[in-house]
């Protein structure tokens, strides 16, 4: 299986502003609610841990307990938003009314298609480990990964709201890939 962890919240995740790779910290209620997250993963012991190399990221896996074990991995950077970090929707949308983030992209930063590409990269990794590997990262990256576990399309991922320090879990029922838990 795969545990979807996102990290706790930031300045920028409660303005809504799009955070990819300014390297923010957690506020006190993210490192809070990232101790929650310690009690949600029970002690599990896991084959792989991967974690993006943000921050905000890497503290949420240390205070969750998995700081010592994790192996930093690019490939779940959070999404390169480009000309539109730091900007929130509304602050787009006074330029582009209509748009939106999963189907027009972002000028001068990563397309779906290079996100998807990161987080397959981090599935195929994942499968190789011989047992559950947890993920630590950011709302977008875990979303599109979530959607290429499924076999959807990328565009998809808009479908599946993910909190901040929220857990979600990806596996099987019989042989098809399913979501297990979401969001807890």
């Amino acid at each position: 299986m795969l545990w979807l962890i996102r990290h706790g919240e930031t300045e920028w995740s409660v303005s809504g502003a799009h955070t990819g790779r300014t390297d923010l910290p957690l506020t006190r209620t993210g490192e809070e609610k990232a101790a929650a997250i310690r009690g949600k993963l029970e002690g599990r012991q896991f084959a792989l841990v991967l974690v993006s190399p943000m921050q905000r990221a890497r503290r949420t896996c240390e205070i969750a307990g998995y700081g010592d074990v994790a192996q930093v991995d690019p490939n779940l950077l959070e999404w390169n938003y480009g000309d539109y970090e730091g900007k929130t929707r509304a602050e787009i949308r006074k330029e582009r009314p209509d748009w939106s983030l999963f189907r027009d992209g972002v000028p001068n930063g990563e397309s779906i298609g290079q996100v998807a590409g990161r987080a397959e990269k981090v599935i195929e990794r994942a499968i190789e480990a011989a047992g559950d590997t947890a993920l630590f990262a950011h709302g977008h990256i875990l979303r599109i990964l979530a959607s290429q576990w499924l076999g959807l399309p990328a565009e998809d991922a808009q479908l599946f709201a993910l909190a901040t320090a929220s857990v979600s879990v990806l596996g099987y029922e019989h042989e098809t890939r399913v979501i297990s838990r979401w969001n807890f």
